[in-house]
């Protein structure tokens, strides 16, 4: 709560004033209507049939990934299709590292149960919310007919809907991009972070906290340069906050798109390499898929300044087929997070570019995780 009194407080003083777009989007937004419309029988075959589609390529975290870069292939004005793409790959990544070389040693199978429902959840629930819109305004597309009325009927906040009217109105990726930012951590906030269950069995267990602790979360944008890999991205912390996850999503999209050599060289490494959910994706030189670890007794460290030392074996990252069984959902939560119109204030500020070097971060944090590891397996042959 201290972030966004603090937030609100420098907003008060220093706020500008709106840019005429946004006014607009304000107006729009104070004007919005709580009611659906009564469909006609096309457009109810149309919404099923995106409902269909939607839930097909909501299987699992490769389905889901898949998804969002085959849209953003056909349609790169929507950035947050690309952004989304990468940030549900590294979901797929913390997903298998709950059974790969570190964390299957780290944590009880009950604990790494628990968190790999926590991310499949939440990201459920967000491809659930978002994809529909990326098809409904593909359609907008084919028949040359503004379709954003027909986004209540899946149950997606009003607030986006402005936001897609203003988007066919300006074509701002930008500001469509934050408003898909805001609606996706807003949408998640009581379904995920809020929910009794989760606040209980995921962000106050300590493995939670170590994992903010020790930095263990960094979200990667892998590229090629030069024929070597590079890693953009940032280190995530407070996922509890509200504000500082939008914060997040917004300096993750200057990672991505503030440089455009950045995102072309991200964005041909994500074609050329299809998601598995193995860190051997973009990193083979230290990832496998088999496990190459002989049992001993010895406790060698491996890793060097993100190198492995001769002999090494490489660790263990198992793909997510391997690693995990597809799962059933509950329904989605019936709600509508949007309330007030002045959280468009957080389109008007956009984050300055965002220093994208993140790999020796990530190198000290695997460096960290293999001693924690090592550590955890000399204890328990003592206990």
């Amino acid at each position: 709560m201290e972030v966004e009194f603090i937030w609100r407080f420098y907003k008060d003083i220093f706020q500008m004033p709106l840019s005429k777009s946004l006014l607009e989007l304000k107006k729009d937004l104070k004007n919005t209507s709580v009611k659906k419309r009564t469909l006609t029988s096309d457009e109810h075959k149309l919404v099923n049939q995106i409902k269909e589609k939607t839930k097909k390529f909501n299987r699992n975290n490769l389905t889901r990934t898949k998804a969002y870069l085959d849209f953003y292939n056909n349609h790169p004005e929507i950035h947050w299709s690309f952004l989304a793409h990468m940030v549900s790959r590294n979901g797929g990544w913390n997903m298998t590292d709950l059974k790969g070389e570190f964390l299957a040693k780290l944590m009880s199978m009950k604990d790494r149960i628990t968190f790999f429902s926590f991310i499949e959840r939440a990201n459920w629930l967000i491809f659930k919310d978002a994809f529909p819109q990326l098809l409904l305004y593909e359609e907008t597309l084919k028949r040359h007919k503004d379709l954003t009325h027909l986004i209540s009927h899946f149950d997606v906040s009003r607030f986006m809907e402005s936001i897609w009217k203003h988007f066919l109105h300006f074509n701002d990726s930008a500001i469509l991009t934050l408003g898909l930012i805001i609606n996706e951590q807003n949408y998640i906030e009581k379904r995920i972070v809020q929910h009794n269950e989760m606040k209980k069995e995921v962000f106050g267990t300590l493995e939670f906290l170590l994992q903010d602790l020790l930095s263990l979360n960094q979200i990667l944008f892998p590229y090629d340069n030069n024929g070597l890999v590079k890693l953009a991205g940032l280190t995530v912390h407070h996922f509890e906050s509200l504000h500082t996850r939008i914060q997040i999503g917004k300096k993750l999209y200057s990672v991505l798109f503030s440089d455009g050599s950045v995102s072309l060289q991200v964005h041909n490494w994500a074609k050329r390499n299809p998601h598995t959910g193995s860190r051997k994706d973009y990193w083979p030189l230290l990832f496998n898929v088999v496990n190459e670890s002989v049992p001993s007794n010895n406790y060698l460290q491996r890793l060097s300044s993100c190198q492995l030392r001769t002999g090494s074996p490489r660790f263990f990252s198992p793909t997510l087929e391997f690693a995990w069984k597809d799962t059933v959902q509950n329904s989605a939560e019936i709600g509508d997070w949007y309330k007030d119109w002045q959280v468009i204030e957080y389109l008007e500020f956009m984050e300055e570019p965002v220093k994208d070097e993140i790999q020796g971060e990530y190198c000290r944090t695997l460096e960290r995780l293999e001693l924690a590891a090592m550590a955890k397996k000399v204890i328990s042959i003592f206990d």
